[in-house]
């Protein structure tokens, strides 16, 4: 349950997020500046000023913590990242059961005149209905067997007349709405 604030109470918290807005205010503005004197500067003298390796000489087993300082900027962060994770056995070999691990974007992959019997909302329903009328092309409307002894008569496994016995049984008698009276507690005491 909130409680209703008076006037001062309002303002004073107004002030402190007008302070705080102030400070992440200044704080991005010399990130901001710094990132960009960072970007004037060659890697080289990134590397010997934050006193950090070059990515690319990293072997296995060298710290990379570095690299994930707030300083240090996102192309070298990136670079060490990559050396990490050609390094390192397990994240360098993938187990083939990421889902969106290939690229199905590449041009170079798809046959050039490929031909499909895809429609799109009918499916593979053309391709289909050709092989359907092949088979009924090749198909006989008469079998071999038919024409050596004369046509197959088949009896009818199901007789003719099936009578039903009725068993006897009753049928439930229409319940009439019932609803049962609403309970209510009762609380006796002793004494």
């Amino acid at each position: 349950m909130s409680q209703v604030r008076d006037f001062w109470s309002r303002r004073k918290a107004a002030v402190q997020k007008e302070a705080q807005a102030e400070q992440t205010a200044i704080e991005t503005q010399a990130f901001a500046s710094q990132q960009a004197e960072l970007e004037e500067k060659s890697d080289a003298e990134i590397l010997a000023e934050l006193n950090l390796p070059d990515p690319n000489q990293l072997q296995c087993g060298d710290d990379v913590s570095g690299f994930m300082a707030k300083a240090v900027p996102d192309r070298l962060r990136r670079r060490a990242l990559r050396r990490l994770w050609r390094l390192n056995p397990v994240l360098a070999n993938v187990d083939g059961l990421v889902d969106y691990g290939e690229d199905y974007t590449d041009a170079a992959c798809v046959i050039e005149n490929i031909q499909t019997a895809y429609q799109v909302g009918k499916g593979m329903l053309a391709h289909v209905e050709a092989l359907a009328a092949e088979a009924e092309k090749d198909e006989p409307d008469v079998s071999i067997e038919e024409l050596q002894h004369g046509p197959i008569l088949v009896e009818d496994p199901i007789p003719k007349a099936v009578t039903l016995v009725e068993s006897e049984v009753e049928e439930p008698e229409e319940e009439a709405d019932f609803h049962p009276a609403p309970r209510r507690m009762k609380i006796e005491f002793e004494g």
